[in-house]
């Protein structure tokens, strides 16, 4: 099998289980391929690293590669779903940061988790993308994104006026500190943090959230993602941010933006005892409340 691996500097505690993973895969002879950046910083640790490894940067194919580790937190995974784009290989993100909504895998599962992919022991849960189009490149252009995209001011500039249509007709002129727009795996990330709703991953749509509206009676609203959602953004600055995940750039009012649903998809791999419904009740502490245990 052939496996290419991304990843982010980890704690010394993670070292002997990162040592794991790699035994596991020489002992499975798996052919190897580790982000450059990533190898250059393995280097300058303990791990102890198989003979043969092969590089490759953003950009490159990865042709014939059967599955892509991503060693971090969900923010890696999303770096890493940029590195992979409409190859689409499947990706499993193995959990050494927080959170881990979208890397759920624990670092201390690691070798059951090769097992089962070893095995075929999976689904692929495939994600919709959030695709940005603009009248210029602004994401370098990397214009696809997991989570979410975001207009925002800057840094401590007045609100901005988001001028918002759906499909070309007319839907609100947002006053606020931004909005965004999310998928359906964003949904537990910013836009939670907004206000916006939980959506199921298979649902078909986008949910727009509104950050710090001056219009109290301004709620996030959940639309088709056949839809095609585009911005007129006007403020006191001359500039505000657009951001697409967590890649942030300074934009100039009059560039002209929209938003539809990417053409391809992120496909994650998902092991048998791990489901979204699960992730929820784990990472958002539900039924924690001592309060709901049964007095008897």
């Amino acid at each position: 099998m052939r496996i290419a691996i991304l990843g982010k500097p980890f704690n010394e505690t993670i070292c002997p289980f990162i040592q794991t993973l790699f035994d596991e895969l020489v002992r499975r002879k798996a052919e190897l391929s580790v982000v450059e950046h990533f190898k250059t910083y393995l280097d300058e640790t303990t791990i102890n690293l198989p003979t043969g490894i092969q590089t490759f940067t953003r950009g490159d194919r990865l042709d014939g590669v059967d599955a892509v580790l991503s060693l971090g937190g969900d923010g890696t995974l999303l770096d890493t779903v940029t590195y992979i784009g409409e190859q689409q290989i499947p990706i499993l993100g193995i959990n050494t940061g927080r959170l881990g909504f979208l890397a759920t895998i624990p670092y201390d599962s690691i070798t059951l988790a090769l097992d089962a992919l070893y095995k075929g022991h999976y689904t692929i849960d495939s994600r919709a993308l959030i695709r940005v189009d603009s009248d210029q490149d602004i994401f370098d252009g990397i214009n696809f994104g997991l989570n979410e995209f975001s207009v925002l001011k800057r840094d401590s500039s007045s609100m901005i006026a988001v001028h918002t249509y759906i499909d070309g007709e007319y839907l609100n002129s947002y006053w606020a500190d931004g909005l965004l727009v999310a998928t359906p795996t964003g949904s537990t990330g910013y836009s939670l943090s907004c206000g916006g709703p939980l959506v199921l991953p298979q649902t078909n749509n986008f949910v727009i959230s509104p950050v710090c509206p001056h219009n109290l009676n301004v709620r996030p609203m959940i639309v088709s993602d056949k839809s095609v959602i585009s911005f007129e953004v006007e403020g006191r600055s001359s500039t505000y941010l657009a951001s697409l995940d967590s890649r942030a750039v300074p934009v100039d009012m009059s560039v002209q933006l929209a938003i539809r649903r990417e053409n391809f998809t992120a496909n994650l791999i998902k092991l048998h005892h791990v489901n979204f419904l699960s992730t929820l009740r784990s990472k958002l502490n539900w039924g924690m409340d001592k309060r709901n245990s049964i007095i008897k």
